[in-house]
């Protein structure tokens, strides 16, 4: 190499120095308090502990195929980020948003090029990978089977059903979980502190943090992102409280706490609004549950509660919507699931209302719990296994499909629960069709229709 060109190599490799350092110096905060190593890394100790799958990669080196699944902010390309530099991989990012099959065999024939020339191994990482369709994905499999690259990919969605099943099983799924408080707290703090952050030119109020976190729920990029929005324009030496924040990010601080007397108040206004048929004082609940940060998982499953305790037979629906509420939850997460939060909510507080099922189960258990019960009626004992008959297991009987209406009287309940009527179906809505159906049931059991123990086809057979 000539002096000429290890001058021009050497201004060049300033150049880039540079261009690096103006590019981080104008990054956002969020780009800027990325970890640089595994050690760095919040929130996610069971993927960076000692021992664990993701720590033993780095420490071997070896080349890697992992699916990052978890919701927004919790550090998915930061992960795959630290896997490239602590690795010493180039790293070459994709979004599924944006990129097609040409663009990711371009980065995949660039992969082996440098593979080839120069040994240097590629990390590529593609984000929201569960948008790309079968086509796009099948793509990846010749790279990933033949390790041209390390493939990361990134979803907020459940792998199993949007990660095509031979991508799937090539690559080890890791879950990301939503950053915990203490660990928000923490990471506040540093970029609060830290030169590559605000470089201790703000400060930051306790409360105002307490807002910021419980605005963020669990996203840490959002948390800095709102962060850096209300250190903007203040003086060196500024305070961010909670008046500050509220300009910077146009929402009034919500008072609640998750662990306090408003998380009871609130759920309890919730379920009682739904209850009492209010659809906008539900819908004004569920919106300052989610708001100020309430898990969503936590109001899925009141809905689901709700949907059997209040509404029950009345809207037999009501169960099927909250349950697929509660899987949007999981597939899904926010702030787009509040939509079928919503719809939920919409659905359960409009509908027919019977308190008959919690009323029903309640009655029974009772009746268990004080002793009127007894041993099971020999006819309905198990008659499958050898031996059973000798005890006087299903004999007498009466198989229902051989009766008219496929029904037929006979003896259900232990003797000392005989007579005992648990269910009482209210007439509201689709219940009032099971009321008839359940008098006319009871009124064949017990005799009173004048039903007699006549086959229709057949003698039944135990």
């Amino acid at each position: 190499m000539t002096a000429k060109d290890a001058r021009s190599q050497q201004g060049a490799s300033l150049f880039d120095a540079a261009g690096e350092e103006a590019a981080r110096a104008v990054a956002p905060l969020a780009v800027r308090m990325r970890p640089r190593n595994l050690d760095e890394v919040r929130g996610q100790p069971h993927l960076t502990a000692e021992g664990s799958p993701l720590r033993k990669l780095v420490e071997h080196a070896a080349p890697m195929s992992v699916l990052l699944w978890g919701p927004p902010g919790t550090g998915k390309t930061t992960l795959a980020y630290v896997l490239s530099q602590v690795t010493s991989r180039r790293f070459v990012e994709l979004s599924a948003v944006s990129a097609g099959v040409s663009q990711v065999r371009a980065a995949i024939d660039s992969a082996r090029a440098e593979l080839g020339l120069t040994g240097t191994q590629t990390l590529l990482f593609i984000d929201e990978v569960h948008r790309f369709n079968k086509a796009q994905q099948d793509a990846l499999l010749p790279a990933v089977e033949n390790r041209w690259v390390s493939f990361v990919g990134a979803t907020t969605e459940n792998p199993s059903f949007s990660v095509v099943g031979p991508l799937l099983s090539r690559s080890l799924l890791l879950t990301l979980r939503p950053l915990p408080d203490e660990d928000m707290r923490a990471l506040l703090d540093q970029a609060v502190q830290d030169e590559r952050g605000l470089g201790g030119a703000v400060a930051l109020a306790g409360e105002a943090a307490e807002e910021l976190i419980r605005l963020a729920g669990g996203d840490a990029r959002r948390a800095l992102t709102y962060l850096e929005a209300a250190a903007l324009g203040l003086p060196a030496g500024g305070m961010i409280d909670t008046a500050v924040l509220e300009r910077a990010v146009d929402r009034v601080a919500v008072r609640y706490d998750r662990a306090g007397d408003q998380h009871y108040d609130v759920i309890s206004a919730f379920i009682k609004s739904i209850r009492g048929s209010d659809v906008d004082a539900a819908l004004h609940y569920l919106a300052l549950m989610i708001e100020a940060g309430e898990d969503p998982r936590f109001i899925a499953r009141r809905l689901i509660v709700h949907a059997s305790e209040d509404v029950g037979m009345a809207d037999p629906s009501a169960l099927p919507v909250a349950v697929a509420a509660a899987q949007a939850v999981e597939f899904v997460g926010l702030p787009e699931v509040r939509i079928n939060l919503a719809q939920a909510v919409i659905h359960l507080a409009l509908a027919p209302k019977s308190n008959a099922v919690i009323k029903a189960i309640g009655a029974a258990a009772d009746d268990v719990r004080s002793g009127r019960s007894g041993p099971v009626p020999a006819h309905l004992r198990d008659a499958s296994y050898r031996g059973a008959a000798k005890l006087g297991h299903g004999k007498g009987y009466l198989y229902p499909h051989d009766f008219a209406e496929g029904i037929v009287r006979q003896d259900y309940l232990p003797q000392a629960a005989a007579g005992r009527r648990y269910y009482e179906p209210s007439r509201h809505g689709a219940e009032a069709r099971y009321a008839d159906r359940a008098e006319r049931i009871r009124s064949l059991l017990d005799g009173s229709a004048g039903g007699e123990r006549e086959p229709g086809r057949g003698e039944g057979s135990g």
